[in-house]
């Protein structure tokens, strides 16, 4: 088992892609690996999820692989009109937005029907990631705010509107049967911006043979999906905190309130979240972090968050086993704060009246008076670790699964370590059978566990049991 609880994410890319550097990453810290659909065939994919597997094969630890979609992309037109470079923005000037595919020199041209039809006065779009920006002043008409030279295919946000578009292209869909083809056991879903989106991605994942359990992750990158949080987060499994495009389209203060919120949210629904962008971002190049960037992660970790994730430190960067290692001792080192355990013994999570949640509950408070070590929780669909993990209880979680499916999704759980395994045959099997994984898992003759289960066993939904018990 890992010597910490939040888990770390980390994507794949031309730096970290070979199988030996794969299974570095795994043995420093790695428990998620991403694959980014921005970039690479699916040959290249394909390649890195049967890697993966083997590590899983290898090191007997299960593994998440996520799938993570490109989504819609707005982008301006061809912009170097005869060689200029792009088209010089002057603060306080009026341009003119056109549909198109090539600028006359003189104006901003897109190829976005559904665009188009939400240009109205007082709408503010941004370009190539932010650095400019105008106001309509007419539906064709805007004001240069930010002023700087705008190139060619460079990025477009709508600030503060929803866009009259789907968040899955043709691509995404094809990528997503693909990914499903082949095992991945997270869609991360991009430019979510209301529940539609999600009811949307659960149809294509729900008409799939092989895709039973398949997790969906909403990155929340857009304002409106901020407002309409609770809704969205509610049909997905899982959110992603995607603070690049977050921080595009609302005001940078913003940002680091909106985390926090988005990470609560994920508590209170028993939904994980990944904290992303820019974690270590010095160590694309650098072997160090900055001191900001340490205290950026363990930051998100005093907030409850169940995974980190790298992106660029280990996609291109120039040291990625490094930069996993360092993100792995700064999560440990916040855990083995009393503060941060104050702080989830003292928050208040709202709870159904039902036996699993009761189970949950019971299972914190009993591991914090009596000192227990692990809880062993039997689950079919990793839904009763994620209701305990959600608790912060103060011991390991030992998820017990016939699932191979949600026992690598358990390894974006916090503090989830997923046992592939049958379920027991009656009351007297479960607890041998226990006793003899608290060996496996490496505790020690006296350790207080408990062990959280569903009788009748087998059927899914009907956790009613705790056990407290002792490692003979």
């Amino acid at each position: 088992m890992r010597q910490r609880f939040a888990k770390i994410l980390a994507t794949l890319g031309p730096a970290s892609r070979a199988p030996d550097t794969m299974r570095l990453l795994s043995d420093v810290g790695v428990d998620a690996f991403r694959l980014n659909f921005s970039h690479g065939t699916h040959d290249d994919h394909r390649a890195n999820i049967e890697a993966i597997r083997r590590i899983e094969a290898q090191t007997g630890r299960a593994i998440a692989i996520v799938a993570d979609m490109q989504g819609p992309k707005l982008r301006v037109g061809e912009m170097d009109f005869e060689g200029s470079g792009g088209l010089e923005l002057r603060y306080g000037d009026t341009v003119r937005l056109r549909r198109g595919d090539e600028s006359d020199g003189t104006d901003i041209v897109h190829p976005h029907a559904e665009l188009e039809q939400i240009l109205e006065p007082g709408l503010i779009l941004k370009f190539d990631d932010g650095k400019l920006q105008v106001t309509m002043v007419s539906d064709t008409e805007a004001r240069v705010d930010v002023p700087g030279l705008l190139q060619s295919r460079k990025g477009i946000n709508v600030v503060n509107k929803v866009l009259p578009m789907s968040a899955m292209t043709p691509k995404d869909e094809r990528d997503m049967q693909f990914a499903m083809d082949n095992g991945a056991d997270w869609i991360a879903l991009s430019f979510v911006q209301t529940a539609r989106d999600v009811m949307d991605a659960r149809k294509v994942i729900d008409a799939h043979p092989k895709a039973s359990g398949t997790g969906i992750i909403v990155k929340i990158e857009k304002p409106s999906a901020v407002e309409d949080l609770h809704s969205i987060l509610s049909m997905a499994d899982a959110a992603m905190v995607a603070r690049g495009d977050l921080g595009v389209e609302l005001p940078l203060e913003r940002v680091p309130v909106v985390q926090r919120q988005i990470i609560r949210k994920g508590r209170e629904l028993g939904k994980p979240v990944i904290v992303a962008t820019h974690m270590l971002e010095s160590m694309i190049d650098a072997p160090t972090p900055t001191r900001a960037e340490a205290s950026d992660v363990a930051t998100a970790i005093y907030q409850g968050a169940d995974a980190v994730m790298l992106s660029a430190e280990t996609a291109v960067g120039r040291h990625p086993a490094t930069a996993v290692a360092i993100m792995d001792r700064i999560i440990t080192a916040a855990e083995s704060d009393p503060i941060l355990w104050e702080y989830f013994y003292q928050t208040e999570l709202p709870h159904e009246g039902s036996a699993e949640d009761a189970i949950s509950q019971s299972v914190k408070t009993i591991a914090r008076t009596m000192g227990a070590k692990a809880v062993f929780g039997y689950t079919k669909s990793g839904s009763t670790v994620a209701r305990i993990s959600r608790e912060r209880p103060p011991c390991r979680i030992i998820g017990l699964t016939p699932s191979r499916r949600a026992a690598s999704q358990m390894a974006l759980i916090w503090g989830a370590h997923a046992v592939l395994t049958d379920d027991p045959s009656g009351f007297d099997a479960m607890a041998e059978h226990v006793q003899t994984l608290a060996r496996d898992v490496g505790l020690d003759t006296g350790d207080r566990i408990l062990i959280s289960a569903g009788v009748p066993f087998g059927v899914p939904g009907t956790t009613n049991t705790l056990k407290i018990d002792t490692v003979a």
